[in-house]
């Protein structure tokens, strides 16, 4: 269990527990108090609660069951009732859904096959041998997911090429760049946000 702001939150051994990239998008979040929100990866659920407290509505979607299961624990445990979690990958559990705002703390380090995991854990950090995988795929996506002038937040590595997911945003018709940043070890942890234009 570990504590943030107030917000309460049990964490599970499958689930990728909060770190400085869960905190460093908690703390730079742009929400507005009418928005509908989408966080895909959601873990333990702290974005998640966080984003509740700050806006209309909150989906939640992750991959690993037992996150959907922490995360709905956690969302109970901080009474924030305006969320809906949802099991699937990426944006198969909305398939029709489009929302203000895009949260995404994205699997983004790069990751060798003899480095992978069996565990569900595995899909919170595994990006694929140059840390796009998944990323790609979310970029890919994103704006079939969003109302008009929505917005996207992101979380990736210095590891996974920031310029290139920045580019592709604005190829996307975003307004895109680095909102927020952490120096961790051998990499900058970053907060991209683009604004459809």
């Amino acid at each position: 269990m570990l504590e943030y702001k107030g917000i309460v939150i049990y964490t599970h051994r499958n689930v990728y527990e909060p770190a400085e990239d869960t905190f460093l998008l908690a703390e730079n979040l742009d929400i507005q108090r009418r928005d509908e929100v989408l966080e895909i990866g959601a873990g333990t659920g702290l974005i998640t609660v966080v984003a509740a407290q700050k806006s209309k509505k909150v989906t939640a979607t992750d991959i690993n069951e037992d996150a959907v299961k922490c995360a709905l624990k956690n969302t109970i445990t901080n009474r924030t009732y305006n969320v809906e979690l949802k099991t699937g990958n990426l944006f198969e559990p909305v398939e029709d859904e489009k929302f203000d705002l895009i949260l995404f703390n994205t699997p983004y380090l790069p990751t060798d096959e003899d480095e992978k995991f069996d565990e569900e854990i595995n899909a919170a950090w595994d990006g694929g041998a140059d840390g796009r995988a998944t990323i790609d795929k979310f970029l890919n996506e994103v704006k079939d997911h969003l109302n008009e002038g929505g917005r996207v937040q992101l979380v990736q590595s210095s590891l996974s090429n920031n310029e290139k997911t920045i580019q592709k945003l604005e190829e996307l018709g975003f307004e895109a760049g680095i909102t927020a940043s952490e120096k961790c070890f051998f990499e900058e942890i970053v907060v991209i946000t683009g604004i459809l234009k």
